[in-house]
């Protein structure tokens, strides 16, 4: 049946194989931005067409099958974590563990330094709880009416709220973009989050320092009710008494730990949930009925049966805050990987990503030139679809096996992919990130985007380390991605695993 089809299937021509990228991109903007249609029919729709392209080309629907249970068994480990991690994130609010996170970086708000407080604090929410949007909507919605009230510059604490956020949505292993960008390029998440170092720290180093000289000139002394209000609640809903209350950041511990000893990524997850339940029946007084509803469905403020807290009168930043989480969550970006791998799977069958990247291909001579065609591609599609994960899984698609093929570990595309799509969206005034940051801070995208620092240094970075061969992964000998290296330079000498 192979040879059959390999005897009749045609080489689709350059326009066959750009036609269905295009209408892709057609499909996605005009279904996005003009009709709002769900993205995961728009897929659909997209592999639908690309599929009837690969019947014309002569390839058969058991071809085109085999190929997409292909991309989904590869990317199906990756989708596992993605649904314990909205366990973890359930077991982690019950427990208290993301709230007392969220209290302690409220707790180093200064008036005197608004701009890089409130950097630090976004940074400390976004990383805790994987959630960009979460952070800058909640805790942010709240530091920009503090300065607000203070006088400071409003499109500069803006811009320090969205780069805040968005360094937690790169680094944190609970986060959406943080899974899908390893999911797209078959990269181990810890491997992910750990090279992620090279290009968010010094980022991160340079925002601290350009919002700290840029405070200096500002020393208000205003109004901080809200955030006063918002750690008074948690203290109140929660119990964070200390020196008891170091107990709740025992399952993020759990996970560091298991992260720098390469500990396997699922048990270590199940454990630090495991962990944080014991937490919540012993310390919170939760049962444990609802803390497996937190699990499953999510956290909810009925959760709170017996409170004196009024929970009718909290802020309305509270049940935003904690009403999240569960492995039900996760079913939307779930269903968001199997329709695009449906693409994905029938476009890898066209022929068309070979055709394409050939020609792409014959141009690009050096590490420098692949990374710097990554972000390129990133930053272009990101701009025109404004949407993040159409974006990893086209060109984690795309690129992932030139990257293998050239003896680079997949972790440098992913970490591209999070430099180049996850950092810049917020930036796009049409895409959701962007306008939801809009929204919800009350500041244009254009006047915040030149002070969200770290959602570009990460492509300067990124291009930097291209062409010097710093922060650089090669495939080693004995490494995950060896046996493919060798398959795709024609070599026979495959380690035995």
């Amino acid at each position: 049946m192979e040879n059959k089809e390999k005897r009749t299937a045609k080489r689709p021509g350059l326009f066959l194989a750009v036609l269905p990228l295009v209408f892709m991109f057609v499909v996605l903007f005009t279904g996005l931005i003009i009709f709002d249609i769900d993205i995961k029919i728009l897929l659909l729709i997209c592999a639908a067409f690309t599929t009837c392209l690969c019947m014309y080309l002569g390839h058969t629907w058991k071809a085109i099958e085999e190929e997409i249970v292909s991309k989904l068994a590869k990317g199906f480990p990756a989708i596992m974590i993605l649904i314990c991690v909205g366990l973890m994130i359930g077991a982690w609010i019950v427990s208290g563990t993301i709230p007392f996170l969220v209290y302690l970086g409220l707790e180093i708000i200064s008036p005197k330094f608004i701009i890089l407080t409130s950097f630090l604090v976004t940074v400390i929410l976004s990383v805790s709880t994987g959630t960009s949007w979460g952070a800058a909507g909640t805790v942010g919605a709240a530091l920009i009416s503090v300065a607000s009230g203070m006088g400071a510059p409003l499109p500069a604490v803006a811009g320090a709220i969205v780069a805040g956020a968005y360094f937690g949505d790169k680094m944190s292993p609970l986060s959406d973009s943080t899974n899908m960008s390893a999911i797209a390029t078959g990269t181990n998440l810890y491997q992910h989050v750990g090279h992620m170092f090279y290009t968010t720290v010094p980022g991160f180093i340079i925002c601290c320092i350009v919002y700290t000289v840029a405070g200096m000139s500002f020393a208000g002394s205003g109004e901080v009710s809200q955030v006063d209000e918002i750690i008074k609640t948690l203290s109140e809903l929660f119990n964070m008494s200390m020196p008891a209350g170091f107990v709740l950041l025992i399952p993020p511990i759990i996970v560091i730990i298991g992260s720098l000893w390469k500990k396997p990524t699922i048990p270590v997850m199940l454990i630090s949930s495991a962990v944080a339940i014991i937490i919540a029946v012993t310390m919170q007084g939760f049962s444990f009925s609802t803390c497996a509803t937190s699990m499953v469905d999510g956290f909810s403020m009925e959760m709170f049966g017996n409170t004196s807290v009024n929970l009718d009168t909290i802020a309305e930043q509270i049940p935003a805050l904690l009403e999240r989480g569960g492995m039900a969550s996760m079913m939307n970006t779930t269903l968001m990987a199997f329709c695009g791998f449906s693409f994905i799977g029938a476009l890898t069958v066209s022929g068309s990503l070979d055709v394409v990247l050939e020609r792409v291909m014959k141009h690009i001579h050096s590490t420098g030139q692949l990374i710097t065609i990554t972000v390129i591609m990133g930053v272009l599609m990101i701009t025109v679809i404004g949407e993040a994960t159409v974006t990893f899984l086209m060109i984690g698609g795309m690129f992932r096996g030139e990257y293998i093929k050239r003896g680079l570990e997949s972790k440098n595309l992913s970490r591209t992919l999070e430099d180049s799509v996850t950092v810049i969206e917020p930036l796009v005034p049409w895409s959701l990130a962007g306008v939801y940051m809009t929204s919800v801070l009350g500041v244009p995208t254009i006047q915040y985007a030149p002070w969200a620092c770290l959602c570009y240094t990460g492509i300067i970075f990124a291009v930097i380390y291209g062409f010097t061969g710093f922060g650089i992964a090669r495939i080693k000998e004995g490494s995950d991605s060896y046996n493919e290296y060798l398959e795709l330079n024609g070599k026979k000498e495959i380690v035995q695993e």
